[in-house]
């Protein structure tokens, strides 16, 4: 059963990540890959607020493997921001790679601990 919610939560995050990428990148004339960005920032922050919601409460498992390995695990994009760095750099644009490379892994990592404190305060 939770292969099935993993499935079912896929559905939807990948083509959510796509979208919302699209349309984030869309409005930013830049280099930078804000939509990568936002995805992974996005689905760090709901990670992070799962896991806390897990521990503090009981979510069933069901809904744990739809949210976590199934939307917010193809919400976010580890591949693609590896591409984008990878371009960046090729293209010449080495700060900005760099930059691409300290901001979502310090970010990221805030964000999950953000999640984890709201659900602390929420369901705590």
């Amino acid at each position: 059963m939770n292969w099935l919610m993993v499935i079912c939560g896929a559905i939807i995050g990948a083509p959510l990540r796509y979208m919302t990428d699209r349309a984030v990148q869309a409005r930013h004339d830049t280099v930078f890959p804000w939509g990568t960005f936002a995805v992974n920032i996005t689905a760090c922050t709901g990670l992070g607020f799962i896991t806390g919601a897990a521990s503090a409460a009981t979510v069933p498992d069901a809904i744990q493997h739809f949210i976590g390995p199934g939307l917010l695990a193809t919400l976010s994009t580890y591949s693609t921001f590896s591409f984008e760095t990878v371009r960046l750099t090729k293209t010449g644009a080495r700060l900005i790679a760099a930059a691409n490379i300290v901001v979502s892994v310090v970010a990221g990592l805030a964000a999950a601990i953000l999640g984890g404190v709201m659900s602390d305060a929420w369901l705590g």
